[in-house]
């Protein structure tokens, strides 16, 4: 009975790290191509956007470190949200009943609390939200993070013991 126990928790742990780095690549991936379509600057602008809520305005001076930086906290942030939707989707019935409508919210959840909690948390400068702006993260975390992590918990889930 441990064993069982052991390998489905091994089960458990080796698709949430699975999903996460899935979902943190497809996010970043996204962020960094829409940075540079609509600025023409380096994508390593978002890194060091990323390390600069944690490390502040250096961030943006630190060169490659800041960047890497940067990148190890998206894939944390990106590990957490994952971990969350693992955690609640075997109990609440809801999120099961259509996956890509729990994706769609579930990006749309990230989005929010990364933009109105986590950001205004963090060592980025304040700044207002614009609608169009706000539109197109919140579908890039949609697709890249919702329905990504909804699908694979989704599966997950629904394999027979």
């Amino acid at each position: 009975m441990k064993e069982a126990n052991a390998r489905a928790k091994s089960k458990l742990f080796r698709q949430i790290i699975i999903t996460g780095l899935m979902a943190g690549t497809l996010d970043i991936l996204a962020a960094c191509t829409q940075f540079y379509l609509k600025t023409g600057n380096s994508p390593v602008r978002v890194l060091e956007y990323v390390a600069s809520g944690a490390l502040g305005p250096d961030a943006f001076t630190g060169g490659a470190v800041m960047a890497i930086a940067g990148l190890l906290f998206h894939y944390i942030i990106a590990m957490g949200w994952t971990i969350l939707l693992f955690m609640v989707y075997p109990i609440f019935a809801l999120l099961r009943k259509n996956k890509y409508a729990t994706g769609i919210g579930y990006g749309i959840f990230v989005w929010t609390m990364m933009n109105l909690v986590v950001v205004p948390l963090s060592r980025i400068p304040a700044r207002p939200i614009s609608l169009v702006p706000a539109l197109q993260a919140a579908t890039i975390l949609i697709f890249c993070i919702g329905i990504p992590i909804s699908l694979m918990a989704n599966r997950f889930f629904s394999k027979p013991n």
